[in-house]
């Protein structure tokens, strides 16, 4: 099945005829023209000419540093072609928001903090291009030394659309081609001064929001005034508006942004069925509570109704850690730099929506309602280990310390020449850390930070060569990360693999007498093996209650090492990925042994550990030496400083081969798992 759809997809993505023209084929594996149409009309899959957008390529985060010269930034999103908006920030410095589109023009500058009318030097944004923009030297987007965040919203169906359009002075209708009812709308009259004027679904708690409105450059409460919106609801092809100057002045010059509300309608993803951006609403609790999206988001816009307190955006690159000695990083509407909230404040990632912290005027507090807009995290599998592993040392260079080509998720790092702990880092719980090799709790260590779009860790500069990182992307089929806290019965624990998981590594946060449980298809739910531990795989049925996991969750007992009532925990879940990544056992010869795992060029990363009696969690990789001799390797469960003695893995270009007698790895008889990724 899996090889048709493929297939299918190729005849999809390639067709550019009118059907009756295609070739239909009784080769095996391929999809004639008619089978391919029935699995479009079961799966919802698209017709030729209008392939699935994902959430990635119609939203980005992307930060960087301002240099005061011209400088692109591709973040994979076509806004030369399809069209859309750039909203920028300092992060370090209390400068303007920035604002650009495709419909006024890409030079013409607007500010979502102020009610100045539009601005247009080339000196702003110097162009809209096929993979991101280019910003212009002018301090607004570029100031030299300056951190910033861009967010990119592509104009798509069911996401974004931009207008423009003249006022009239009397009430009308705008057409729109946003494709559903909008969910937001913000409106700036462009050639004159005056507040940014938005319309909510949420508005007066979602009854009858059309009666209201706020002004994006304000912390005002919500207006009920009949002449923004003439009391009349948008509807999927137009929205009205009044007899107001801000928003229909006769002869002014306006731009409206609408933002799509997905409610079981969108159109994103593989299967075209996923939906990607929810406009909704909430009442403060004053304390943490989960807001449920049907999604995970990597970024939410919130503002209280009632109280003259602040628009505040969040986002997952600049931080939105579940708890930590840190709490989230927040930009509100004012010019001011960035906030770096406590660790009981902000907003924070769930796996099927966000999580509203604490108690703060601005997002959570007792009785008030808020408004949000909330985008949905990634979920794209990658198609090369390149976008999801690397390898680095600590060498001295630019920011960061350890380079990739991804934002990092994921970490593990350690100096490998000398005795030393094994240092755990996530984005999910940043400037915290755990260790493999002990049961500890996690504790601080302010520099580990995430907010690279290429790497991880501090910007001071050193220089080690010993010191090493393996660095992992959450992606779809192939690696994700769930936090969770215990409640002391048999549960399970949604995650977004997207595939069910054949390797799971939990470990408790807050307490230190519980060790890393592991989970492996090789050993089976009715077993543990332990990271931090060198002993066979147990059976016992209070860890993973006997059960297997799915694709959209996992399952945990009653032991308090996975779900002690009231205690925090992290989980790491791995998958096997086509030509990627490969979970897996084996059994030993003695011999040479070859290990295939569908790879074309061989294992860059290979962990080993024996299930059957006591040995160690084996750590080998290309950066240090997977070679046709004698090979380091670490100890992942324990301090021991890398060894270079014996060759017990060689290269193979399907895999990995193992070579002659070692408990470690081959010995004759013994059982094995294995998690390898490819070069």
């Amino acid at each position: 099945m899996s090889d048709k759809r493929y297939e299918a997809n190729i005849i999809r993505a390639t067709a550019v005829e009118p059907a009756n023209n295609l070739q239909t084929t009784s080769a095996p594996g391929v999809w004639s023209i008619d089978e391919v149409v029935e699995l479009q009309k079961k799966e919802k899959w698209p017709t030729v000419g209008n392939l699935p957008d994902s959430v990635e390529n119609v939203f980005s985060t992307f930060l960087y540093k301002g240099t005061g010269s011209t400088q692109t930034i591709t973040n994979n999103i076509d806004l030369s072609g399809e069209g859309g908006m750039v909203w920028t920030k300092s992060r370090s410095d209390p400068r303007n928001h920035s604002l650009h589109d495709s419909a006024r023009g890409v030079t013409c500058l607007l500010k979502p903090n102020a009610t100045n009318a539009e601005y247009c030097d080339a000196t702003q944004m110097a162009s809209f291009n096929s993979n991101g923009f280019t910003v212009g030297s002018d301090g607004s987007n570029n100031t030299n030394g300056d951190e910033y965040v861009s967010w990119t919203f592509r104009k798509k169906a069911k996401f974004l659309d931009i207008v423009t359009y003249t006022g009239t002075g009397s009430a009308r209708t705008v057409a729109h081609n946003l494709g559903s009812v909008p969910g937001m709308i913000m409106v700036k009259i462009t050639s004159g001064s005056d507040a940014w004027h938005v319309y909510h679904r949420g508005l007066n708690g979602g009854s009858s929001p059309e009666d209201y409105y706020l002004q994006r450059n304000s912390t005002d409460a919500q207006i009920d005034n009949a002449t923004l919106w003439n009391d009349t609801a948008p509807t999927d092809s137009v929205f009205t508006v009044g007899t107001n100057s801000g928003v229909n002045g006769n002869g002014s010059t306006y731009v409206a942004y609408l933002f799509a509300h997905n409610n079981n309608d969108g159109e994103f993803g593989p299967s075209s069925d996923q939906d990607i951006i929810k406009c909704g609403f909430y009442n403060g609790t004053g304390s943490n509570q989960n807001i449920d999206l049907g999604f995970e988001a990597q970024w939410v816009l919130t503002k209280p109704l009632v109280n003259s307190n602040n628009w505040t955006i969040f986002d997952n690159m600049r931080g939105m850690p579940t708890t930590g000695i840190d709490g989230s990083e927040r930009i509100k509407i004012e010019a001011a730099a960035e906030t770096e909230l406590g660790p009981a404040a902000g907003i924070a990632v769930h796996e099927s929506g966000f999580i509203a912290k604490g108690g703060s005027d601005d997002y959570n507090q007792v009785g008030n309602t808020n408004i949000y807009v909330a985008i949905r995290r990634p979920q794209a599998a990658p198609t090369a280990s390149s976008q999801v592993f690397a390898i680095d040392t600590q060498v001295n260079q630019d920011p960061p310390l350890f380079d990739s080509s991804f934002p990092v998720d994921f970490a593990l790092t350690r100096n490998v020449a000398s005795t030393a702990d094994w240092a755990v880092a996530s984005r999910v719980n940043l400037k915290r850390s755990l260790n493999t090799n002990n049961e500890n709790a996690e504790t601080s260590n302010s520099v580990f930070e995430f907010d690279f779009m290429d790497g991880w860790d501090s910007e001071t500069l050193s220089t080690n060569s010993n010191v090493y990182s393996w660095m992992w992307k959450r992606a779809r089929g192939y690696f994700d990360v769930v936090c969770y806290d215990g409640s002391g019965s048999n549960r399970t624990i949604s995650h977004n693999l997207g595939v069910a998981p054949e390797m799971i590594w939990v470990k408790s946060r807050s307490n230190s007498s519980h060790g890393w449980m592991v989970y492996h298809s090789g050993t089976g739910a009715t077993h543990y093996l332990m990271v931090n531990s060198s002993a066979a795989a147990v059976d016992l049925d209070v860890i993973w209650n006997d059960t297997a996991p799915t694709s959209s969750v996992f399952s945990v007992g009653t032991g308090g090492s996975v779900n002690d009532s009231g205690k925090t925990y992290i989980a790491y879940l791995f998958a096997t990925l086509a030509g990627i990544s490969k979970v897996g056992s084996y059994t030993g010869t003695g011999s040479t042994l070859n290990i295939d795992c569908g790879f074309s060029s061989g294992a860059k990363f290979v962990l080993i550990k024996r299930t059957n009696d006591t040995n160690n969690w084996t750590l080998f990789d290309t950066a240090r030496g997977i070679v046709a001799g004698n090979d380091p390797y670490l100890y992942l469960n324990t301090t021991d400083a890398q060894v270079n003695a014996a060759d017990y893995i060689d290269p193979y270009s399907a895999g990995f081969s193992l070579t002659g007698v070692s408990s470690l790895t081959n010995e004759n008889g013994s059982t094995y798992i294995f998690y390898a990724i490819a070069t």
